[in-house]
């Protein structure tokens, strides 16, 4: 017995010593993670010497509603916190996107590629809303460079100075050299100003993160107003100024600071802004005011401007204007909306250390949908983001409807969905679709206020560390939501699709080079977070480690490395392995069970082992030739004198020999051996392939004869020594009748069919019709036949 044990461990041990070396999927990541140093500790926190700038800006502005402009000036105080001297400094001016010569306008066929073929949901991929049915994507895609081309967009720049004196300066596309009379020593601060002014895009024709929606009438829009400043570049120890230019998907990397801003926009109009209102006095009527001071302590949104108001003020424009002031505390930017259609309504949240405003603008279109969802979907994200962050720190929370589908800034967001016209009836109303499509997309942007808008990661450079963090904790809060909420993304098996296709690119790749731009930078990071989170760390151990890393990086500018750092640090848990092929490659899970191999161990007890021999012997077939044989006559049947012992008795009998050999070696045998050969276990080697080139743990679903049912979890380090191919010894009670990994679906295995044994039939269907889109497709082809008559007709007639 101990020879077959020694037998059977010894062949697991070869089989995992049979790896190829080149290919260790747990070396660490050290050729791939910058040096720690003074500034990021080797934890991930951020080091003794750690530093980041601050830039400080007073605003004032003023929109025009006939021309669609704004006309501004600012003064920004940059102060210099880094060791370094700084011979001049780099401003962001996102609206030079829509400029006619733009390189955002000249690669927009490519940059429209995916939206092309696979045209995303809405928004920020928060969860997008009602898609028009009838939209052509493609028309949309060549409208909008068309009228990028001729739309006079792009800033102004003027009177750049300090001092009364005027600075040179140099605009490079969507950035803003300040060449700087002396230079700015460490410690110093620098104060200049400017003006500015460009023509707001129209969002529905030319797209975009902001814009104005104009409605029916003309006479009325929303006005969603963000990127509407130039504003002070990063400039930070890993990177130095972070300066890459807008393309339209990298998003913003920026200082923090505080804001002071004063809006001038017509009388009738209502604004919602980052910060707080100074002058409710002058800006607000005393019923606002009153209702605002209600909504403080409600336990329901309380209208502050009703429908029957917002309507009444559609009807008439103000030709007098008005100047809503606000001002904001350590904040990275600041966005803004103003129109007279708005409803509003507001109700106080207060949990731990948050005491914020949650608000909500919409106009009459977004009813009945907005006014039953927005404000508590706004309530629900901050009560659940604070839970795995920290407690939301600003005083207010805002939520803006306009076309601008989903987009976010601090402490106001730009939501698209909204209820659409019943053709039958004519009434407003809402598909489950819209519904959820709202509630995710206001969870998604509100979410968005804690990643990046406090963890402040550079968009820019890495996507995934705002979009993937904040799509994660999405899925949480939607499923904090109700029950069965139809989330769609985080749940491993959504991003199968995603994992079997073949133009990816690693997650760790900069934004404006992805592919597949969603499922790379928003799903499949918040499933490799799932994962870790519910398969491989445990909620616990998770949970703290990711607090931890929202605690270290609040108000600071985290990079990949530290967050990786962190969750290692925090939780004691080796994750080198799983970064590297979750976020370093395109592998993707497959673990197939090739092979089941069943033993038992011998009891040496002839009665017993001679039984099971005999009855094995007696269930084999009997050869073919020997059963024909059956009908002719033998010689031992003719003389029965020929009959002796050994036609008495068959191999499998049980002798004296036997019995004493047998009592010879249990005298011989440890308690431990006695114990495990009274038992009568069963011994199986599983052969296990990783196809996909992730590692990842093995969940085993194990069926015993009895019908009973367990779950052995075996880490990812089983894969440590032999990345493809490895063999498990399963001992059992009773025979295993059933075997399946990862039962539960939940390490987004691609290929289901090879996860069973015995085999079990994956269930499909085949696609009799064609889909609404290759019937489209059809119709095209089919109109273009005829037309290339014509033109071959034409050209005969000519000759």
């Amino acid at each position: 017995m101990r020879y077959l044990l020694g037998v059977l461990l010894g062949f697991v041990w070869l089989t995992v010593f049979a790896a190829d070396p080149f290919d260790d999927k747990f070396r660490q990541l050290d050729e791939l993670l910058p040096t720690p140093n003074v500034y990021r500790a080797a934890s991930g926190a951020p080091g003794h010497a750690y530093w980041q700038q601050r830039a400080d800006y007073v605003i004032r502005a003023s929109l025009d509603e006939n021309k669609h402009q704004i006309t501004g000036s600012e003064q920004i105080t940059y102060h210099n916190k880094s060791p370094d001297t700084l011979h001049y400094l780099w401003l962001q001016v996102d609206q030079n996107i829509y400029r006619p010569d733009a390189e955002s306008r000249s690669a927009a066929a490519i940059l429209n590629k995916e939206a092309w073929t696979n045209p995303r949901d809405g928004g920020d991929g928060g969860g997008g809303g009602e898609r028009d049915e009838g939209r052509n994507v493609k028309f949309d895609a060549i409208r909008s460079v068309l009228e990028g081309r001729i739309f006079d967009g792009g800033m102004q720049i003027r009177n750049v100075a300090a001092d009364g004196k005027p600075l040179k300066f140099t605009v490079n596309k969507t950035m803003m050299r300040i060449d700087l009379p002396t230079p700015l020593k460490a410690g110093e601060s620098y104060v200049f100003s400017l003006e500015w002014q460009y023509n707001i895009n129209n969002q529905k024709v030319l797209g975009g993160r902001s814009g104005v929606e104009l409605f029916d009438d003309s006479k009325n829009g929303i006005y969603e107003i963000a990127q509407w400043f130039p504003h002070m570049a990063a400039y930070y120890d890993a990177k130095g100024w972070q300066h890459k230019q807008f393309l339209g998907a990298g998003e913003f990397t920026l200082e923090f600071g505080d804001f002071d801003v004063s809006l001038t926009v017509p009388s009738d109009h209502i604004v919602a802004a980052t910060g707080e209102l100074q002058n409710a006095d002058e800006a607000l009527s005393s019923t606002q005011r009153e209702r605002l001071k209600q909504a403080r302590s409600a336990a329901q949104p309380v209208l502050i401007v009703t429908q029957a108001e917002a309507e009444l003020a559609e009807k008439s424009r103000s030709e007098t204007q008005k100047t809503w002031h606000f001002k904001a505390t350590n904040v990275r930017d600041f966005a803004w909306a103003s129109s007279r259609k708005f409803i509003w309504d507001a109700q106080g949240f207060k949990k731990g250390e948050t005491d914020t405003m949650a608000m909500s603008f919409y106009p009459k279109e977004g009813n009945p949908l907005w006014g039953q969802y927005s404000t508590q979907a706004v309530i629900h994200t901050i009560d659940q983001y604070s839970r795995f962050s920290f407690d939301y720190p600003y005083p207010v929370a805002i939520s803006v409807n306009g076309s601008v589908g989903g987009m976010e800034y601090p402490m106001i967001c730009f939501n698209g969905p909204r209820p659409v016209r019943d053709k039958k009836t004519g009434e407003l109303t809402y598909s489950k679709r819209a519904k959820y499509g709202l509630i995710s997309v206001i969870i998604h942007e509100v979410g968005h206020n804690y990643y990046p808008m406090i963890v402040n990661s550079d968009e820019r450079q890495w996507t995934w560390m705002d979009e993937g963090l904040n799509t994660f904790l999405q899925s949480i809060a939607e499923r904090a939501w109700e029950e069965k909420y139809p989330s769609g993304r985080g749940d491993p098996r959504k991003i199968i699709d995603y994992m079997r296709s073949r133009n990816q690119v690693p997650i760790m790749t900069n934004s404006e080079s992805l592919l597949q731009f969603g499922p790379n930078a928003y799903a499949k990071p918040a499933t490799a977070l799932t994962i870790l989170r519910e398969t491989i760390m445990g909620r616990e151990l998770f949970d703290f480690a990711f607090r931890e890393y929202a605690r270290r990086w609040k108000f600071k500018r985290p990079t990949p490395a530290d967050f990786f750092r962190t969750m290692e640090d925090a939780s004691g848990v080796d994750l080198d392995w799983f970064w590297r092929g979750w976020f370093y490659t395109t592998d993707a899970v497959d673990i197939s069970i090739d092979n089941i191999t069943e033993y038992t161990i011998s009891s040496k007890n002839p009665e017993t082992e001679k039984a099971l021999k005999k009855a094995l012997a007696d269930s084999e077939p009997v050869f073919l030739g020997e059963l024909r044989d059956r009908t002719e006559s033998k010689r031992l049947s003719r003389n029965p004198e020929l009959r002796d012992f050994y036609n008495e008795h068959d191999d499998y009998t049980v002798t004296n020999k036997d019995r004493n050999k047998y009592n010879e070696t249990m005298e011989t045998l440890e308690p431990w051996e006695k114990l495990l050969l009274a038992n009568k276990k069963h011994l199986y080697l599983v052969d296990f392939s990783n196809l996909g080139g992730l590692v990842m743990p093995l969940i085993l679903e194990i069926e015993l004869k009895s019908g009973a049912k367990t779950i052995e979890r075996i880490p990812a380090e089983i894969w440590r020594y032999s990345p493809k191919k490895i063999t498990k010894l399963i001992v059992t009670d009773e025979p295993i009748v059933g075997l399946t990994q990862d039962p539960y679906w939940e390490t987004a295995d691609i290929d289901i069919s090879n996860n069973s044994w015995p085999r079990k039939l994956v269930p499909s269907r085949l696609e009799l019709f064609k889909t609404d889109r290759e019937r489209g497709e059809n119709l095209m082809r089919d109109m273009r036949e005829p037309l290339k008559d014509v033109k071959k007709a034409s050209k005969v007639d000519k000759k």
